[in-house]
This record gives structure tokens, C-alpha cells and sequence, in this order.
């Protein structure tokens, strides 16, 4: 499925088409394959003590690249 038909939640209107936004859970391990994927930019690396996190900034399109390339399987859809 083409990043813009990505399915969607809250819409925010009629006339726009938000798209399908990922969940980064705590399997991360910092890698940064997500990082070199998104053609967004939209995540980003946030310092936990003892833990790789990433945050989801709103520039998340839902083309799902980054849940595609994890190779700890820590990026899901939120549906």
C-alpha cells in the first residue's frame, strides 16, 4: 500500500487525510535503521537512562518504512 493511502486515524476534518502513525516499544535497541529509513525524518532519539527510545514526531506520514526495517521488531502500527 502507497504511503498516501496509508489507513488512518483522527481525522481532523473532512477534507484531510491523516495517516497511520507507528509505536516504538521498549525491544528498541538504538540501532538506527529506522532513523536511516523514515523519508520523513520524523523519528527521533530520546535520552532514557538505561534504555534506546525513540520518539514519533507529528512529521510521521504512516508509510510504515521503519516498521518494515526494525530488526528487533520494536516499531508496530497504531491502527
Amino acid at each position: 500500500m502507497p504511503c498516501a493511502d496509508a489507513p488512518v486515524r483522527g481525522s481532523g476534518g473532512p477534507d484531510r487525510h491523516d495517516r497511520a502513525r507507528v509505536r516504538v516499544s521498549a525491544l528498541c535497541t538504538g540501532c538506527g535503521a529506522c532513523l536511516r529509513t523514515c523519508p520523513e525524518r520524523a523519528l527521533r532519539p530520546v535520552a532514557v537512562p538505561g534504555a534506546s527510545r525513540l520518539l514519533v514526531t507529528a512529521a510521521c506520514t504512516g508509510c510504515l518504512e521503519c516498521v518494515e526495517i526494525c530488526p528487533a521488531d520494536a516499531i508496530t502500527e497504531v491502527l
